[in-house]
């Protein structure tokens, strides 16, 4: 497994523990949230957390979008982490929700995921990741 980051800051290397163990643990900076786990719970502590990741345990599973679109638009500026089963295809969608790193299963070369990044500079809709889509362009 390989880490895939987008940001310029140092990699929290602190191991992310389960939410239920990050309630039971008052000085925990980095927790993990596994498939059908709301993320509202963690709005209140966002200030004092460094690295969420959500996992992925099968690409299909798309629950992981929404809980990272829910993280940034209620202010999370940490890291935001998709581990797990990220394939290339996903790339994309997934930073336009909001996740500024990831580590696959598989092995994902860093130029490939740069060339899908850069494949479609305009876009249509708004997302968490705050480019302007073409239509607000156009009319802005």
């Amino acid at each position: 497994m390989t880490l895939i980051r987008f940001r310029d800051d140092e990699a929290h290397e602190e191991p992310a523990v389960t939410l239920d163990a990050f309630f039971g643990q008052s000085n925990a900076t980095a927790v993990r949230v596994e498939p059908g786990e709301d993320v509202r719970v963690l709005l209140p502590y966002l200030d004092r957390l460094q690295l969420i990741e959500i996992a992925f345990p099968k690409f299909r599973d798309g629950r992981g979008y929404s809980s990272a679109r829910i993280l940034r638009e209620a202010g999370f500026t940490g890291e935001l982490r998709a581990a797990g089963d990220v394939l290339l295809d996903q790339v994309v969608i997934l930073r336009r929700c909001g996740f500024d790193a990831l580590v696959s299963d598989h092995v994902l070369d860093a130029d490939k995921v740069n060339e899908a990044l850069a494949r479609f500079p305009a876009v249509y809709q708004k997302a968490a990741d705050a480019k302007q889509p073409v239509w607000a362009l156009r009319h802005g």
